[in-house]
């Protein structure tokens, strides 16, 4: 089949590189020529773990074309993905403008019928708002051709993504033409050569479900870090805790891991987003606000603890502390709502020096910080520690899992060592002489 996709930010790029993967002819617009020339020269400008050998080969092979140009992208396309980036504006809505400006682009461009699919994450309500500018701009070209839109949520993990869109849960679509949804069948049947993994609905509904299925995530990430801080003060340890309420089918393991709080491009953005239209519909969402506001606080915990443990020592200005990872998790450069940016802002605000080091976002970050005196990112991994007081572990790559703990005693001042992923077994690190602090655990005895 041909298909057009509508920008190469992450959805974008995964979902093209997964269809032409299935002998689908793909055709990238992106606004940005130099991204475009980036990706005809083969190289990807966001790390996904499998991604870049994906397009490569996909390129090379002439299934994959990358352009400039709608009008190239539509000239045989079948469906028009629209995958373009809805970000938040300040009052935690979502900035539908990148969407529209595509919509009216399709409308002037569209010479044949096509199924247009919203994949970027929007509001419920918006596979209408996109119908309605095509069908202005058709009528201002005097133009009657038949479309529709469908509403085709994503559902990709930052690290996993090229395993999630190939091997999906389900594929959520959300259209009334019957027509429209044995397409999207035909165009997922690949991925889903075991069972029938597609699931239509009304548009509305399928806008709904991405938020719902984000904001549950997001929610049992707050409760479990909320539990955690009520373990910390009445002695008990949410590792125990977890493994208790996880084997309950009801609950399960999944997403109830303690630590600094969700971060990326989805979660955060999402959780505002839906808070702010059930306020458009007068309603007050008091479960999500709590969410958003739990993750906020959860955000600064492990800043406020160094803080607290240095404050008899004169406080933390003047000292430098190591930093372990900057991305908001592993196998990714995504540094969007990252718990370790929310950290250094608060530390370097009461002086205290920064040196971090991450395998893959560090040298992304690098130009963040180069004005600011007080944070330095290193390209090694055992230089951020290197006469530093104390060590925070933010990021769980695989390399900080376990590292070289008398060489870390050996660069710090100090055997100071505060994990935010909870890395360590509190008992061997008491053994190992360090002054540990973890997320939700009682000091061992």
């Amino acid at each position: 089949m041909n298909v057009c996709i509508v920008g190469t930010g992450y959805v974008g790029l995964v979902s093209a590189a997964c269809f032409s993967e299935m002998g689908n002819t793909v055709t990238c617009v992106d606004v940005n020529p130099e991204v475009v020339k980036t990706l005809q020269a083969g190289k990807v400008h966001i790390y996904e773990p499998g991604l870049e050998d994906l397009v490569r080969r996909n390129y090379a092979e002439g299934n994959l074309i990358f352009t400039t140009s709608l009008a190239e992208g539509m000239e045989r396309a079948q469906f028009v993905f629209i995958t373009v980036g809805t970000p938040s504006r300040p009052d935690g809505s979502c900035d539908l403008c990148y969407v529209e400006q595509v919509a009216r682009e399709i409308g002037q461009h569209m010479h044949k019928p096509v199924i247009v699919v919203d994949k970027s994450t929007v509001p419920v309500g918006t596979a209408d708002r996109v119908r309605g500018i095509i069908s202005e701009e058709l009528a201002k070209r005097g133009a009657d051709i038949e479309f529709d839109v469908v509403s085709n949520p994503e559902f990709l993990k930052e690290g996993d993504a090229v395993n999630d869109f190939m091997k999906p849960d389900r594929v959520v679509v959300g259209t009334e033409s019957e027509k429209s949804a044995e397409y999207l069948r035909t165009l997922y049947a690949p991925f889903a050569r075991s069972r029938e993994k597609m699931i239509v609905m009304g548009v509305r509904s399928a806008e709904m479900t991405k938020y719902a299925a984000n904001c549950m995530l997001a929610t049992k990430i707050s409760f479990i870090n909320e539990v955690a801080n009520i373990c910390e003060r009445v002695g008990a340890d949410v590792r125990d805790v977890r493994i208790g309420i996880g084997s309950d089918h009801r609950i399960g393991y999944h997403f109830i891991y303690p630590g600094v709080g969700y971060g990326g491009s989805c979660f955060p953005k999402d959780v505002k987003a839906l808070i702010n239209t059930a306020h458009e519909y007068d309603f007050r969402p008091e479960l999500l606000e709590s969410v958003d506001n739990v993750n906020n606080r959860q955000k600064l915990r492990m800043a406020e603890r160094i803080i607290e443990y240095f404050a008899p020592q004169g406080g933390v200005a003047g000292k430098t502390l190591a930093v372990w990872g900057i991305a908001f998790k592993a196998n990714t450069d995504d540094t969007r709502e990252a718990a370790s940016l929310a950290m250094i802002k608060e530390l370097t605000a009461q002086g205290m020096r920064i040196r971090a080091f991450d395998p893959v976002a560090g040298e992304k970050v690098k130009s963040m910080f180069e004005n600011d005196p007080l944070v330095e990112i290193v390209d090694k991994q055992y230089d951020a520690v290197e006469g530093a007081q104390a060590l925070l572990v933010v990021t769980e790559w695989n390399q900080f899992r376990t590292p070289d703990f008398e060489r870390i005693k050996g660069s710090l001042t100090a055997p100071i060592l505060f994990d935010g992923r909870n890395l360590y077994p509190p008992k061997m690190m008491a053994e190992l002489g360090f002054a540990y602090f973890c997320v939700g655990r009682p000091d061992p005895k």
